[in-house]
């Protein structure tokens, strides 16, 4: 993160990772550093889309070609970069990042996650983590996807609830032993949004672990395999 401020309120949650950071002002009326665009445009639909876009980048990238495949990989990041903000903002603040469409900025390198930036080192009251993620940005950005190139919306919010206790995972590991009040805030706030739909029934108890209830693709990647919550045992048969 960028701030010469020390009292930035999401200078703690950047210190989880880089997945956790964002880039910001100085002030609400700061401009975005020249590359940035309104986190609107990310949303954007159709096959001249910037995700659209990102989606053939990513294709070659993983040497695929099924454009829906490398739509589940891309948007299953760009979840997690969001989960992240979020809960790691919620967790260790008790409030959450303005990521209002227009205030907040984007912009994707060729490597890493996704730039994200804010205009002012605050944060919001609004402490809902279902209307500020699920409806906001998440709902937003599968449409985009999903305009973008044909995949199942089941296997999106599977994504979604994937990356969710992926980023929990990770505050376990820095927070559970560090700050425990902050790592049940975010337990609470996951425990409660698996409860809820889009995201009630993606995962499954399986065992200590959960398990999805739909397959993100990555096994089709040439030379993937399973994920370490794959609805399925094996690999499916491709058709050849």
């Amino acid at each position: 993160m960028t701030s010469g401020m020390t009292s930035d309120p999401l200078h703690a949650v950047a210190a989880l990772g880089p997945y956790f950071a964002v880039e910001v002002g100085a002030a609400r009326d700061a401009a975005p550093p020249p590359g940035y665009r309104p986190l609107r445009e990310l949303y954007a639909t159709g096959p001249d889309s910037p995700l659209a876009a990102r989606v053939r980048q990513v294709a070659d990238r993983l040497h695929t070609r099924e454009p829906r495949v490398a739509a589940s990989v891309m948007q299953l990041g760009l979840a997690a970069r969001f989960w992240s903000v979020a809960l790691g903002t919620l967790a260790l603040t008790g409030r959450l990042p303005d990521l209002d469409q227009d205030r907040a900025h984007w912009r994707q390198l060729p490597e890493g996650p996704l730039d994200l930036w804010l205009p002012a080192p605050g944060t919001t009251p609004d402490e809902d983590l279902h209307h500020a993620l699920v409806r906001t940005t998440l709902t937003p950005l599968n449409a985009a996807v999903r305009s973008a190139t044909p995949v199942s919306e089941r296997l999106l919010w599977g994504n979604a609830a994937s990356a969710l206790v992926g980023t929990l995972r990770m505050m376990h590991r820095q927070l559970a032993a560090a700050n425990p009040p902050a790592y049940r805030t975010a337990e609470d706030a996951t425990r409660s949004l698996l409860a809820r739909a889009p995201l009630l029934g993606t995962l499954a108890a399986h065992g200590p672990t959960l398990r999805r209830t739909s397959c993100c693709l990555y096994y089709r990647i040439p030379g993937g395999g399973l994920c370490g919550d794959c609805v399925f045992d094996t690999p499916p048969t491709l058709a050849r």
